[in-house]
């Protein structure tokens, strides 16, 4: 499996940016697919996750830090994982990751497919 992250770059404080993750192969299933951040200096962390099951369908999970701002979403046609990131402020600047969980959560040890991280730089 294969996790290919792109859409970083560079935005002014109060932007938005949408981040793709696409899947080698179909891959969603009933998987957790996250995303995840490191900034310069600090631990990778947690920014949101998308659960699917056939019963109840889908459900997220987002940091308190980007609750309200970040949207995660999937489109299982295209095996791709989305991010859209609103109202951007300056220490959201990290490189971010995608990646792939068989029992979801919040931690970087629970996630066993990772891309290559997409950097997003968000100016003052």
């Amino acid at each position: 499996v294969q996790l290919q992250a792109s859409g970083g770059g560079l935005v002014q404080a109060g932007g938005s940016l949408r981040l793709s993750c696409v899947a080698s192969i179909r891959t969603f299933g009933t998987y957790t697919m996250g995303w995840f951040r490191q900034a310069p200096g600090k631990e990778r962390e947690f920014v949101a996750a998308l659960s699917w099951n056939d019963w109840s369908g889908s459900s997220t999970t987002y940091a308190d830090s980007v609750k309200g701002r970040f949207t995660i979403s999937r489109d299982n046609v295209k095996d791709t994982v989305y991010l859209q990131m609103n109202s951007l402020k300056p220490e959201d600047t990290a490189v971010y990751y995608c990646a792939r969980s068989r029992s979801g959560g919040a931690t970087t040890r629970a996630y066993d497919y990772w891309g290559q991280g997409t950097l997003v730089t968000v100016s003052s």
